[in-house]
C-alpha cells in the first residue's frame, strides 16, 4: 500500500524498554504501596521534617493531637462514657461466651483501646471484643481442651492465641499485604456473620431456659437435641426474666433505629439491664435461687499474662491455628467497619495501619489477660451517633473501665446470667443482615450463593465448615473470573467509529467477512485453552452462520485487546497457535488496541514479527477499516496494507 493510503492509521508503539530493577521495582511498588503512602515523607527535604512525617504517620495520634480542642474533647468524653456503658455487659457476655472468665471482658475493655487510640487511623472505631471471635475461641478450644475440667490450660491458650492472632496481623500489615484478608468477599462474610450470629444466638438459649448442662457443639441440630432433650430441667423463672429483658433490649432498639437521635436509648439499655437485673436478684435471690448468677468479679486492674503464653508442644499449633483464623476473621470485621463510618465522614483510613494497629493492641492485650479484640459494628455505631470526633473516645472508655474494675465489681455478683444472654441475643439480631441477602439476590445471584453456603455451613456444620466454605467459594469464584474471562461480539454503532457488545446493544451492526471479538481480561496460563477453545468455537459459529445465509465467508478476525493488562508466556503461545490455525483455515487473525505491557512481550516473544506488522492496529476501528479497503480493493489472499503500525 501507498504511504499516502498508510499514513491514515495511527502507529502502536512499543514502550521503550526498562532496567530489569527498576520494572521490579515499579511492579512491587504498584503491588505493595498502591496509595503511596510514604509521598509526603519523601518530598520533604528536612531530615528533622522527615522523621517528625514518620512519626505522625505511625502514631496517628500525634496529627490529630495538634488541631484538639475543648469542643472535641466534650464530645469525645460524652462518646467515651456511652460506649462503656455499652462495653462493660458486652464485654461480660462476650466473655462468658468464649467459656472464659467474665471479667476478661472488661480486662479486653482496657487495654487495647488504649493501643488502637496511639496507633489507629480511624476516629469513629470503638475497640472490644466480639461475639464471632469469642464464638470461634470457645468452639475451636473447646474441642481440645475442657474449660470446665482445665480452665488454666483453657485461659492459657486463649492468650497464646490472642498474641499470634496479634502477631499475624502486625506482619500483613507490616509487609503491606491487606489484600489477603480481601480474599473474604462481601457476601462470603454477610453469610459467614448472619450463621455465626444464629448459631450465637441458639446457644443462648441455654442461659435463657437456665440449663447447666450444654452441647459444645455448634451446629442447629445438636444444640435443638441439646435443649429439647432436657425440656425437664427447663427454668421458667430464668425463662420468663429473659425475655422480660430480650422485649426491653429489643424496643429500645427499635426506639433508636426509627429515631436516630434517640441513639442513647439503645446505647444505655444494656446497662440498664444489667443494674435492674442485678437489683432483682439483689432482693429477691431467696426467692428465685435457681436464676444463675455470675458470682464474684475480681477487683483490680489487668494483671500481667506474658509467662502464661503456651509455646509448647501440643498446644502451640492448636494456638497458632486459632489465632490465625480468628484474627483475619477479626480484622475482616474491623477494617469493614472503619471504612464504612470513615464514607460517611469523608475522610479515609488505612487499612495497612489498621492491620498494624489491631495486631499491636492484641499482642499488648495478650500479655496483659486479654482477648481476641477488633472493631465491633455495634458499638462503633453507637460511638459514632454519640458524635466522637477522635480516637480519645476508645481512652475515655478505659478510663470508664478502668474505674468500674478499680472500685465497682462487687456490684455485680447478682447479676443474672439470663441479662447477658438477652445482651448477646440482641446484639446478634443485627449481625443478620437479610436485607443484604436479598439485595445480594436481586444483584447476582452467584453472590446469594456464596452468602446462602457460608450461612449454611455454619448453621448446620461448625464455624470451621462455614470459613472454609467461604473462603472456598470465594476462590473459586475468583479463580471463575481469571480462568473463564468473557469474551464477546462487538458491532459499529451506525454513523460512528464506536463498536460495542452486540448483546449489549443489539442496533450494533457486525460486518460481513469480520468477526470483532473482545476479550475482557489478562490472558494467562489459566485460561489460554479456554480462550483458545471459545475463539474457535466463535468462528465456527460465525462461519456456519455466514455458509447458512449465503453470504461472503469469512476472511478476518479482529481481536480486541483494549481490556488485556497482561499476558503471560502461555498467553503468546496460544496466539501464536491460535494464528497458525487461522492459517490453515485460510483466515487472518488482526490484534487492536493492545496495551503497554501486552505489546513489550508480543514484541520479545517475536510474535508482531510473526503475524506481520500490518496486523495490529491502535484502534478497533482502524482495524476494521484496513481490513475491509482489502475486501473491497484486493484479493481475499492478499495481505493488509502496510502501515506502520509497529
Amino acid at each position: 500500500m501507498s504511504s499516502k493510503r498508510s499514513s491514515q492509521y495511527h502507529q502502536v508503539e512499543i514502550p521503550p524498554p526498562q532496567p530489569f530493577l527498576k520494572s521490579l521495582k515499579n511492579t512491587l511498588n504498584d503491588i505493595l504501596f498502591a496509595d503511596d503512602p510514604f509521598r509526603r515523607i519523601r518530598n520533604e527535604s528536612k531530615t528533622s521534617k522527615k522523621i517528625e512525617l514518620g512519626l505522625r504517620h505511625v502514631f496517628p495520634i500525634l496529627e490529630w493531637a495538634r488541631g484538639y480542642n475543648l469542643e472535641y474533647l466534650k464530645s469525645d468524653v460524652i462518646s467515651g462514657i456511652t460506649i462503656a456503658s455499652l462495653a462493660i455487659p458486652q464485654g461480660i457476655s462476650y466473655a462468658q461466651l468464649a467459656n472464659l472468665p467474665p471479667i476478661l471482658g472488661l480486662y479486653s475493655s482496657l487495654v487495647p483501646p488504649l493501643v488502637y487510640a496511639v496507633m489507629g487511623s480511624s476516629r469513629d472505631l470503638a475497640v472490644g471484643t466480639v461475639a464471632v471471635a469469642s464464638l470461634l475461641t470457645a468452639a475451636m478450644l473447646g474441642k481440645e481442651v475442657n474449660a470446665v475440667k482445665n480452665p488454666k490450660l483453657y485461659l492459657h491458650l486463649a492468650f497464646t492465641a490472642t498474641f499470634f492472632a496479634g502477631l499475624m496481623q502486625t506482619c500483613l500489615g507490616l509487609l503491606r499485604l491487606g489484600f489477603v484478608v480481601e480474599i473474604l468477599s462481601h457476601a462470603a462474610i454477610v453469610g459467614f456473620m448472619g450463621g455465626a450470629a444464629t448459631v450465637v444466638c441458639l446457644q443462648q438459649l441455654k442461659g435463657l431456659l437456665g440449663l447447666h448442662h450444654f452441647t459444645h457443639s455448634t451446629d442447629i441440630v445438636s444444640v435443638l437435641r441439646s435443649i429439647f432433650s432436657q425440656s425437664h430441667m427447663w427454668r421458667w423463672e430464668s425463662g420468663v426474666l429473659g425475655c422480660c429483658f430480650l422485649i426491653f433490649l429489643l424496643t429500645t432498639k427499635y426506639i433508636s433505629k426509627k429515631r436516630p437521635k434517640l441513639f442513647w436509648i439503645s446505647a444505655m439499655s444494656p446497662l440498664v439491664s444489667v443494674i435492674l437485673g442485678t437489683l432483682f436478684l439483689y432482693f429477691l435471690h431467696a426467692h428465685f435461687h435457681d436464676i444463675q448468677i455470675i458470682g464474684e468479679l475480681k477487683k483490680g486492674i489487668n494483671p500481667p499474662s506474658i509467662t502464661h503464653l503456651v509455646f509448647t508442644s501440643p498446644y502451640v499449633m492448636l494456638a497458632l491455628k486459632i489465632g490465625m483464623i480468628t484474627g483475619v476473621i477479626a480484622l475482616a470485621e474491623g477494617i469493614a467497619v472503619g471504612r464504612s463510618f470513615a464514607m460517611y465522614k469523608n475522610y479515609n483510613i488505612d487499612g495497612n495501619k489498621e492491620m498494624i494497629a489491631f495486631g499491636m493492641m492484641n499482642i499488648l492485650g495478650s500479655f496483659s489477660s486479654c482477648y481476641l479484640t477488633t472493631g465491633p459494628f455495634s458499638r462503633s455505631a453507637v460511638n459514632y451517633n454519640a458524635g466522637c470526633k477522635t480516637a480519645l473516645s476508645n481512652v475515655v472508655m478505659a478510663v470508664a473501665v478502668t474505674v468500674t474494675l478499680l472500685f465497682l465489681t462487687p456490684l455485680f455478683f447478682y447479676t443474672p446470667l439470663v441479662v447477658l444472654s438477652s445482651i448477646i441475643i440482641t446484639a446478634m439480631l443485627g449481625l443478620v443482615d437479610y436485607e443484604a441477602a436479598i439485595h445480594l439476590w436481586r444483584l447476582d445471584k452467584f453472590d446469594f450463593f456464596v452468602c446462602l453456603s457460608a450461612y449454611l455451613g455454619v448453621v448446620f456444620g461448625t464455624i470451621e465448615i462455614g470459613l472454609i466454605l467461604s473462603v472456598g467459594i470465594s476462590v473459586m469464584r475468583l479463580v471463575l473470573f481469571v480462568g473463564r474471562p468473557k469474551i464477546y461480539v462487538m458491532g459499529n454503532i451506525q454513523n460512528t467509529e464506536i463498536f460495542r457488545n452486540i448483546e449489549h446493544y443489539p442496533q450494533a451492526i457486525t460486518l460481513s467477512s469480520l468477526l470483532i471479538l473482545h476479550i475482557d481480561g489478562p490472558i494467562y496460563f489459566a485460561n489460554s485453552s479456554y480462550l483458545r477453545d471459545r475463539i474457535g468455537r466463535w468462528i465456527d459459529e460465525e462461519e456456519d452462520k455466514l455458509r447458512t445465509s449465503g453470504e461472503i465467508s469469512l476472511q478476518y478476525i479482529v481481536i480486541d485487546m483494549s481490556a488485556v493488562g497482561n499476558i503471560d508466556t502461555s498467553g503468546i503461545s496460544m496466539l501464536e497457535e491460535l494464528n497458525k490455525i487461522m492459517g490453515r483455515r485460510e483466515l487472518k487473525l488482526v490484534i487492536a488496541n493492545p496495551g503497554a505491557e501486552v505489546m513489550k512481550k508480543l514484541s520479545k516473544s517475536n510474535f508482531i514479527e510473526s503475524i506481520g506488522n500490518e496486523r495490529i492496529y491502535l484502534t478497533v476501528a482502524e482495524a476494521v477499516a484496513a481490513c475491509n479497503f482489502m475486501l473491497h480493493t484486493a484479493k481475499p489472499d492478499s495481505p493488509i496494507p502496510e502501515s506502520n503500525n509497529v
